[in-house]
């Protein structure tokens, strides 16, 4: 008992040197955090588990179609990136904001950002519709599936501005703690994709069959829905981020506030370089082995989410605690928030390890028949489950240093070890050692380890107690 009380209460996570203060109770500080992280592991899940069916729908075509939408997934992330980086910056501004009680600076920040996403989104717009397919065959797609990629990517794309603007709102809301407000936008926007997907795939209730073009088109759809609802989120009168669209001032460009996110999300943009690089390169080398092999690592990839997605909604709330108390000047209580959530990511990946190795044949047979794609899917469900508890415990970590604004530390690792480190080890793997599919996925458990141990140590130093955002 004694030992579990050391593990998990706030007092024992800390050093005495650095306690400023009265600390939460245990009970307090868990049920705080759970308060907040709860609607944001909601909805990260719910995206994942609606994301994997996405693909189980999209895989009643082939395996063609599988590896088609995979494959515009990477060339997508590189095309969010700016904004993955600028929305970070607006969470942990945002966070700070509301832990100081500056209303007015939170919704600078929001009306800065939005307008610093508009204009990136139409021009980012132009650059996927005109090099789709340049795009698609520098990701691997080969004769087969390069025309469904292209096709995909493009319709995708052609709404891209919807998809940013509700990112940033969603930013903003998770950062203010109003996590349960992103997860009516998302969950909304996936559930409408899910369904139209129905329709418009396969061809049902008097609709076309379309395929790979219908699930382009209802994912479209679903990302203009949800930005319609974070727009009107922050039309409503009486909450802490409220924008207006008619009053001229609003709209101002405000130096304080864009330096602000220009040095935050600054640094973010180097992490997420080094990540759209890396995963980008990691997917080209996986998709050279073929393409049953990478339906197989697109369908084990999906699973795999499902767990990032747990404790990325973990990690919003160490962000955003993190955040408000460091704006309240309590340092030694940000730190306990973002243990409390390693301790809770631990716990629930014990879960998800026993589940992945007990189901994995039967989590694979929910997306394909084929047997190739089952047999070689079920031994990489297996070293998945060894990759899920360090994935969780570096999303906790990492989100809890973006929080503190210590993005540039998050930035120099993730390029190092996400950047270098997995595509290197992958390639040696797979080819050179000839490991195929196995090798790249061991790949991950060396870059994972690597990116943990150096974010802890980080974290647990209190390096980034001091840093002004």
């Amino acid at each position: 008992m004694n030992l579990i009380r050391k593990i998990f209460l706030p007092r024992y996570l800390i050093k005495e040197r650095l306690i400023q203060g009265e600390l939460p109770s245990g009970r307090e500080a868990y049920s705080k955090f759970m308060k907040l992280a709860f609607p944001a592991v909601l909805e990260m899940v719910l995206i994942s588990l609606i994301g994997a069916a996405d693909t189980m729908m999209v895989g009643s075509l082939g395996a063609y179609a599988i590896t088609a939408v995979g494959l515009t997934g990477q060339p997508m992330m590189i095309l969010l990136a700016l904004f993955f980086a600028l929305n970070i910056g607006v969470t942990a501004i945002v966070a700070r904001r509301k832990g100081e009680e500056n209303q007015k600076g939170a919704n600078v920040c929001l009306r800065q950002a939005l307008m610093i996403s508009l204009a990136l989104s139409l021009v980012m717009t132009v650059v996927a519709l005109f090099f789709a397919r340049p795009m698609m065959a520098l990701a691997g797609a080969k004769s087969d599936t390069i025309d469904y990629a292209t096709q995909y990517f493009q319709i995708v794309n052609s709404g891209l501005v919807f998809r940013v603007l509700a990112m940033t709102i969603s930013a903003a809301q998770r950062g203010v703690g109003n996590t349960h407000i992103s997860l009516a936008i998302n969950l909304t926007a996936n559930l409408v994709n899910i369904s139209l997907n129905y329709l418009f795939i396969g061809g049902h209730l008097g609709f076309p069959a379309m395929g790979v073009a219908g699930a382009a088109l209802a994912t479209l759809i679903g990302n203009t829905v949800g930005f319609g609802l974070g727009l009107f989120s922050i039309l409503q009168r009486g909450s802490f981020l409220h924008i207006h669209l008619n009053h001229p001032d609003s709209w101002k460009p405000d130096k304080e506030a864009i330096s602000s996110i220009i040095k935050i999300g600054g640094n973010a943009v180097l992490e997420q370089a080094a990540l759209r690089i890396g995963f980008f390169l990691y997917a080209r080398i996986v998709a050279e082995l073929g393409t049953i092999e990478y339906a197989t690592h697109q369908i084990c990839m999906q699973a795999l989410n499902l767990s990032f997605s747990m404790a990325d909604g973990l990690g919003v709330a160490a962000t955003s605690l993190v955040g408000q108390y460091l704006g309240l000047k309590r340092p030694d209580i940000s730190l306990i928030y973002g243990k409390v959530g390693q301790r809770l990511a631990f716990a629930a990946s014990i879960f998800l390890f026993l589940g992945f190795v007990l189901g994995r044949t039967f989590v694979v047979d929910l997306f394909t028949d084929d047997p190739a794609i089952i047999a070689k899917g079920a031994v990489i469900m297996v070293i998945a489950a060894f990759i899920m508890p360090l994935q969780t415990s570096t999303a906790i970590t990492s989100g809890s240093l973006r929080g503190a604004g210590d993005t540039k530390f998050v930035a120099w690792t993730m390029m190092a070890a996400v950047g270098v480190m997995r595509p290197l080890f992958s390639f040696l793997l797979a080819f050179v050692l000839k490991l195929g599919l196995e090798g790249a996925w061991y790949a991950i458990i060396f870059d994972m380890t690597v990116r943990l141990v150096i974010l802890y140590t980080r974290f647990s130093s209190g390096k980034w107690f001091n840093i002004k955002v």
